[in-house]
């Protein structure tokens, strides 16, 4: 093997072998700092990297910050920012992109001993990810309801739907919408009105992202079209789900929302 080679292959191994050692303590202040790296002169730099770790789970936990507003808003500011750097040291991020971080973010909230008095928090938090998704989701326009009257009635019960980029459904056992709503708004926080479970719709079909709140058997009947059913066995999921299901008006509700970027009847 020529020299140049097997000089490269070390010096990429070296480079493993330092990240190794430099990336996991970042975010974790009770790992002691990596003992090969150096400042200049070749003198410890202890101290510079205490100060990029910090900074490193700041921005983290200021992602997390302009992701969850709305959680924010619910807990305080101290008690997000707490949590979330608990969440930061536990889940390093996989992705340079930082609004790619906080994926797993609900999932921690709703196992987080000290919010267990706030069950729907992490359904607030689900939404609020959903949001975030659907805003950089790929532009596509949506679905036009003459596509949909252009199909033989006899066969509307086979028709199949591509759903938009940025369509999202969040279920909740709370009324995790309306909180939603209203800890995103500016000003004072209404009052909430209802207990009841909500499900939301989140979609983008223009410029600007929309959460709503979705009918009984709403959110089985769009979570059975997006996983490709026919438009009939969505309908009749949607009516196991919830006898109160209405076929027409969630299908007129659908193409309103923009949920939807094409339909399908098979030949077969």
């Amino acid at each position: 093997m020529p020299e140049r080679v097997i000089s490269l292959a070390k010096r990429g191994r070296g480079r493993l072998a330092y990240a190794g050692a430099f990336t996991p303590p970042l975010l974790d202040p009770e790992v002691e700092e990596p003992g090969l790296i150096a400042g200049p002169n070749g003198k410890a730099a202890k101290k510079r990297y205490n100060v990029y770790r910090n900074n490193v789970t700041v921005s983290l936990v200021k992602a997390l910050a302009d992701t969850f507003p709305a959680t924010r808003r619910i807990v305080g500011e101290d008690f997000f920012r707490a949590m979330a750097r608990i969440h930061v040291r536990q889940t390093p991020p996989t992705s340079p992109l930082l609004f790619e971080y906080g994926r797993g973010f609900a999932d921690f909230i709703e196992n987080f001993e000290h919010a267990r008095t706030l069950p729907y928090l992490a359904d607030v938090a689900r939404i609020e990810r959903a949001w975030l998704d659907a805003y950089h989701a790929a532009d596509t326009g949506p679905l036009k309801p003459d596509a949909l009257a252009a199909i033989p009635p006899e066969k509307l019960s086979q028709a199949t739907f591509t759903a938009h980029p940025a369509a999202r459904v969040v279920r909740s056992r709370f009324p995790a919408v309306t909180i939603f709503a209203l800890n995103r708004q500016d000003g004072p926080v209404g009052r909430l009105e209802t207990a009841d479970p909500e499900d939301g719709l989140v979609t983008r079909p223009e410029l600007e992202v929309i959460v709503r709140r979705l009918p009984p058997g709403g959110a089985a009947f769009l979570e059975g079209l997006m996983a490709g059913k026919p438009l009939g066995e969505a309908v009749v999921a949607a009516l196991e789900d919830d006898e109160r299901f209405v076929p027409a008006a969630n299908i007129a509700g659908m193409l309103e929302a923009g949920a939807f970027t094409a339909v399908a009847v098979s030949e077969g």
